[in-house]
C-alpha cells in the first residue's frame, strides 16, 4: 500500500537544513537580549530588555532607518514603474532586438554587486554626480526594476491578448481598458514585484556601499558598529528589526501568489 509519509531520514534531513539556515538567525534575536554588552558569550549570562530601550534612544539608529525606509520607498516606485512598462513592452509586442532587451533588463540582478556598484560609482564620478541620497536610488533601482519586470512579465505572459483586444471591440479607450482589464489582471503580481523589491533594497549593502558616499543606510550601519562597536547588543536589536522588516514583505508575496496559477482568460 502506497504511503504518502516521508521517510524517517528524509524528515530528519530537513529538520537539519532547515536549522542549519535558520540557527544564525535565531542567536541574533537571543544576544539582543543579554546583560552582556562587549562580547558574544554563550549561553547568554542573563536576560534583559534594557537595548531595546538604548536602541529607542540613539539617534544615528533613526537617521539609518529613515534613510533605508526612503530609499527603498523610492526604489520601489522607480521599479514598478519602469518594471511594468518593459515588461508590458517585451511581453505583448514584437520588435527587432526583444531578447536583448529582455536579457539586459535581467543582467544587473545577475552582476554581482561589486561590480555594479564600481561601474555605478565611476559612472557617477566621470559625471561630476556628487553622492547623495539620489546616487543611492539608482544603484538600488538598478537591481529593483528586475524583480518587478520578472513577475510582471510573468504575469503579461499567462493573461490572454483576446481580453485586450474584446475590450478595445467594446469601445474602451486605452485608459479604461488599462484600468478595468490589463491592471485587475497584473495587480498582484505588481504587488508582489514592489514587496519584494523592497525588502531587497532595505537590506542591500553592496551596491550601497559604493554609491552611498558618507551616508549610512541601516545595513552599512549596522556594518560600521560590528566593526567599531559601542554597544554590541544594539546592533542585534537592530538586526532583528532588519530581519523582521525584511520577512514580512516575502511572506506577503508569498501568501499573495498563492491561487494564482489560473489568470483571467486562460482556458476555454
Amino acid at each position: 500500500m502506497h504511503s504518502d509519509r516521508a521517510p524517517l531520514g528524509l524528515k530528519i534531513a530537513a529538520a537539519a537544513g532547515l536549522l542549519f539556515l535558520h540557527l544564525p538567525i535565531l542567536l541574533i534575536f537571543a544576544y539582543a537580549f543579554t546583560t552582556e554588552e562587549k562580547s558574544f558569550q554563550w549561553p547568554p549570562p542573563g536576560l534583559t530588555l534594557k537595548w531595546f530601550a538604548v536602541t529607542w534612544n540613539r539617534p544615528d539608529v533613526w537617521e539609518a532607518l529613515a534613510l533605508s525606509v526612503k530609499v527603498a520607498s523610492i526604489s520601489t516606485v522607480i521599479a514598478l514603474i519602469l518594471g511594468s512598462l518593459c515588461a508590458a513592452a517585451v511581453s505583448r509586442t514584437r520588435f527587432f532586438g526583444r531578447e536583448t532587451i529582455s536579457l539586459l533588463v535581467i543582467l544587473p540582478i545577475a552582476l554581482p554587486g561589486v561590480v555594479t556598484g564600481i561601474a555605478l560609482r565611476s559612472a557617477f564620478s566621470i559625471a561630476d554626480i556628487p553622492f547623495s541620497t539620489w546616487t543611492i536610488v539608482l544603484g538600488h533601482a538598478t537591481f529593483c526594476v528586475v524583480i518587478v519586470y520578472n513577475n510582471a512579465v510573468a504575469r503579461f505572459r499567462r493573461t490572454s491578448g483576446s481580453l485586450v483586444e474584446a475590450s478595445m471591440d467594446l469601445g474602451a479607450n486605452l485608459f479604461q481598458t488599462l484600468r478595468h482589464v490589463i491592471l485587475p489582471n497584473i495587480a498582484t503580481a505588481l504587488v508582489v514585484g514592489g514587496m519584494l523589491a523592497f525588502a531587497l533594497s532595505f537590506d542591500e549593502v553592496i551596491v550601497t556601499t559604493f554609491t552611498a558616499g558618507q551616508q549610512q543606510t541601516l545595513p552599512i550601519w549596522m556594518l560600521e558598529e560590528l566593526v567599531r562597536p559601542r554597544e554590541r547588543p544594539v546592533t542585534n536589536v537592530v538586526a532583528m528589526v532588519v530581519v523582521l522588516v525584511t520577512m514580512l514583505p516575502i511572506l506577503g508575496a508569498y501568501y499573495l501568489t498563492r491561487g494564482t496559477d489560473t489568470v483571467a482568460g486562460q482556458g476555454k
